[in-house]
């Protein structure tokens, strides 16, 4: 599997992963909730699967791995964004918006190194390369731009959570992706509300019969996000 990510694209287009490393007391807190459940992570791919097919499309896979892996790719746009974010600070930032920045920049990265670490110890050989994320759309010095862009990543990556759930099969992934959802819920509601006061759970997130939040099935969620990577992702099998 290649790696396509090299320093000098780190430089000139944060294409590699954010500098924060996990912190080896989060991941053994999220090592603990998912410990033994190889077997049954496994047993949703094949000894022959290959994450990247012959016409260069990253296949995610099936099974908890290709959930996984989906939820991997999601947390290394977020995070590479975030990264963005506080290297190249909006201009036009308001008090405390950089700070709160910072913080969600570490947040994601710790989603993200878990993701690479868990799928790399109990599904040797499946992880997806490293994504290059295309920003080349954003406008990193203006806050409306950045705020815009964040409040799409954040209800997707919930609306994704929430439609990917079903699929796992091993309880404890599920336990965790329900503990990153609600902090990615804490990001979508806290930006909505920077962008316009009170729309933290409007109607175009919120279902005003059920109370639920939206959900979204992986193909689609993919759609949404491919215009933020270079890579073509594949997420048919994913859930099957």
């Amino acid at each position: 599997m290649s790696k396509i990510i090299n320093s000098s694209e780190d430089e000139a287009g944060f294409a590699q992963p954010l500098y924060v490393p996990i912190k080896r007391r989060s991941f053994f807190m999220y090592a603990g909730a998912t410990a033994g459940a190889t077997a049954l992570l496994l047993s949703g791919c094949s000894d022959d699967d290959d994450t990247v097919t012959p016409n260069g499309t990253v296949s995610l896979g099936s099974g908890d791995v290709g959930v996984l892996n989906y939820a991997y790719a999601l947390e290394q746009l977020e995070a590479a964004f975030y990264a963005a974010v506080v290297k190249t600070p909006a201009t036009d930032f308001k008090t405390g918006e950089l700070a709160y920045f910072t913080q969600v920049a570490a947040h994601e990265a710790i989603h993200r190194d878990f993701f690479k670490a868990a799928i790399n110890r109990d599904a040797p050989g499946k992880i997806i390369q490293d994504l290059t994320p295309d920003f080349s759309k954003i406008t990193f010095t203006s806050r409306q731009s950045v705020l815009e862009t964040a409040r799409t990543f954040e209800d997707l990556g919930v609306a994704a959570y929430n439609g990917a759930g079903k699929y796992l099969k091993t309880a404890a992934y599920l336990v965790i992706a329900g503990q990153i959802v609600s902090v990615e819920a804490r990001h979508a509601a806290y930006v909505r509300d920077l962008i316009s006061n009170g729309t933290f759970a409007d109607s175009s997130i919120i279902d005003a019969t059920t109370g639920l939040d939206k959900a979204m099935e992986p193909v689609d969620v993919i759609s949404a996000a491919q215009a933020f990577i270079k890579e073509k992702l594949d997420a048919t099998s994913v859930g099957k």
